[in-house]
């Protein structure tokens, strides 16, 4: 695949460089990652264990920074989960400047106005996403604050260079969530309020911006994407090279955009991806029993894996900024 060209024209050094290793990696080997939810990182210690070696992709989630939590009106199980997941912003800073690993976000976004309990969820809110993109509504209002509260947090990183594999509204075709319940347009509408806020007001030009979904109808446009994404949740111990859903996702623009699994439970076969040379830039495993136990993966196809040449680890990533 040729060099690619960053989807805002005023992106980085760090980002371009980044984009041309992905680039030049697409179809020659892939990245292993890791999502992370809480700051103990059981996961990392687990595949370390494991394997001997470390992903060169950590995700780390931002739902605790989300600035509509209804404290008051959530249960046990949520609040746990926002305490838990409470300052994983250091441990992504010591992942970019200590370990030199690549770095993603995902936000599991509180509604901005209303809600209870876990109110990313589209059941516990009654916030209209379709009101959001409308301009002088509250809903409107509320989502550019909190979007304005994140992008105060990612300018640390623009400040140090730091570039970031930038996910926003995951899962855009699910109605799960808030972002996705009234429909793929409206997500759509979402996210290019958020590039549009981001780059142009905010100057985050540290961002790769990263599509995650794999509807037609939903797509927000080769110039406002830099990579492509599906999230799959394969039957447990099923391994194989995703074809199929790499297929799926491809038709979502006539364009070769580089593409990704942003979120995977069970991790795709390594030795069959190097076989079929299915461009696969990066898996990242989720948490909890996907990333830390072998109910989906087990230890020796974790091994398998991470010690394939196919297969770029953290000690295997080249520095990059």
């Amino acid at each position: 695949m040729s060099q690619a060209v960053p989807c805002n024209p005023n992106a980085t050094e760090e980002v371009k460089a980044l984009l041309n290793y992905l680039s030049e990696l697409s179809g020659h080997g892939i990245i292993t990652g890791q999502h992370t939810q809480t700051t103990t990182q059981e996961e990392l210690r687990y595949i370390q264990e494991a394997t001997g070696k470390l992903p060169a992709l950590c995700g780390f989630e931002l739902l605790s920074y989300s600035p509509n939590i209804n404290y008051e009106l959530s249960g046990e199980e949520c609040l746990l989960e926002v305490r838990e997941n409470e300052n994983t912003l250091h441990n992504a800073w010591d992942w970019v400047t200590r370990k030199k690993g690549l770095l993603t976000f995902t936000w599991h976004w509180f509604s901005p106005l209303g809600g209870k309990d876990k109110s990313f969820y589209a059941e516990h809110t009654d916030f209209d996403a379709s009101r959001a993109i409308v301009e002088g509504t509250a809903e409107h209002k509320a989502l550019l604050s909190d979007m304005d509260v994140i992008a105060e947090l990612l300018k640390e990183f623009r400040d140090k260079r730091i570039p970031i594999l930038w996910r926003p509204f995951h899962e855009a075709e699910g109605e799960w969530f808030w972002w996705g319940s009234k429909g793929p347009e409206v997500a759509k509408q979402l996210y290019l309020i958020m590039f549009d806020r981001y780059t142009r007001f905010h100057g985050l030009n540290n961002l790769i911006w990263v599509w995650n979904s794999p509807l037609p109808e939903g797509y927000v446009g080769d110039d406002k994407v830099d990579i492509i994404s599906r999230d799959l949740y394969p039957p447990a111990h099923q391994h194989t090279d995703l074809r199929k859903e790499y297929e799926e996702l491809a038709r979502i623009t006539p364009t070769k955009k580089l593409a990704a699994l942003g979120e995977i439970g069970s991790i795709p076969s390594v030795p069959a991806l190097a076989e079929s040379r299915i461009p696969w830039l990066w898996f990242m495993t989720w948490s909890n029993d996907f990333g830390k136990t072998e109910l989906f993966t087990t230890k020796e196809e974790l091994r398998r894996a991470y010690h394939h040449e196919y297969a770029v680890t953290l000690d295997r990533l080249p520095k990059l900024y």
